[in-house]
């Protein structure tokens, strides 16, 4: 067990001990984390809501006037909050990860997709798909039952795992099946945070300022099998809840740790290469030329980037590829 699981533990002792906190404060950290989870698992997926805009359609429905987004994002809000409220109710009706069903993760699925799409709410695909900028391939349609009842079977057997790494399984598996046209990675999330209740803690949010560095995770692990950055970017998720919550258990401020403006996790050179696909030398070379930005250094001295430089990368390869553009012309383009 890694030093972030035990930290982790040592954390959840702690809360439990506060534990019962007062009603009126469990409520009010529950409505908060809904809106933020809310909020940043669509955001996530291209939802044009901001915060405060979140928590208005949430409290108010389509009532709430907000002006220039589309409905369908407001939905997306909407049905958010009703899954989570449905998988609280589900992680006590089944008490443990080994009880849940495919037909959980269908239920929780329609929710998202309820008035938005409901041929295909709840639905398993029936063609492939694909996600834009990656080359990632997902099983075919014919395989996605076979594929989910191995999820399934995998939560049954899995046992004397830590439950912030058994739902961060979870999550990593189910997106690598993709079994929905639409609504994967809310369902996703919402399924991490199901077996999270499960076992006490509380909701985990993969903030939207994180989306590089959480799509860059899925990268790696697809296809380098190293899901060590994936499970990094989990454990700090649970972990800044924990201390919200130890936060506000012992009177002091939540927001400590949960600022948007906190920064990413950022990449040492050698984690960019791979994710990007290119060679140290290339982008030591970028940088030298200042295609790409340092965005700070490691008490070892590393060079560390923003997991945006590796939408960078790529953009450079491709205009190096497709225009044939020199390394000046590319510096003014960028």
């Amino acid at each position: 067990m890694n030093d972030k699981l035990k930290q982790l533990i040592k954390k959840k002792a702690q809360l439990d001990k506060l534990r019962p906190l007062p009603p009126e404060l469990v409520q009010n950290l529950e409505e908060w984390f809904k809106v933020e989870l809310t909020y940043s698992s669509n955001a996530i997926e291209g939802n044009t809501l901001s915060r405060i805009e979140t928590a208005e359609v949430i409290e108010r429905g389509t009532a709430a006037v907000i002006s220039g987004k589309p409905l369908k994002d407001q939905l997306e809000a909407i049905n958010h909050a009703k899954a989570i409220e449905f998988i609280k109710k589900l992680a006590k009706l089944r008490k443990g990860h080994q009880f849940i069903t495919g037909e959980d993760i269908k239920a929780i699925h329609k929710i998202i997709l309820d008035g938005i799409d409901d041929k295909w709410a709840g639905k398993y695909r029936t063609t492939d798909v694909f996600i834009r900028g990656s080359d990632t391939e997902f099983p075919r349609p014919n395989a996605v039952p076979y594929s989910m009842q191995e999820l399934i079977s995998w939560l049954h057997g899995t046992q004397d795992e830590h439950p912030v790494r058994i739902a961060a399984d979870a999550h990593f598996k189910f997106v690598s099946i993709h079994p929905f046209i639409d609504g994967n990675g809310r369902t996703a999330r919402l399924l991490m945070n199901l077996i999270l209740f499960m076992y006490g803690y509380p909701m985990a949010v993969i903030r939207n300022e994180d989306r590089i560095a959480y799509l860059a995770t899925f990268e790696m692990a697809q296809k380098q099998n190293n899901l060590k950055p994936f499970y990094d970017l989990v454990e700090e998720a649970a972990g800044r809840s924990l201390d919200a919550y130890l936060s506000a258990g012992q009177g002091k401020p939540i927001m400590a740790g949960l600022s948007p403006a906190q920064t990413s996790k950022l990449l040492k050179i050698g984690e960019l290469a791979k994710i990007a696909g290119e060679t140290i030398h290339t982008l030591r070379f970028w940088t030298q030329k200042g295609l790409l930005q340092v965005k700070n250094r490691s008490q070892g001295g590393y060079q560390l980037y923003e997991p945006s430089m590796v939408e960078q990368v790529k953009k450079i390869r491709r205009l190096q590829n497709k225009e044939r553009l020199t390394i000046a012309e590319i510096k003014e383009r960028l």
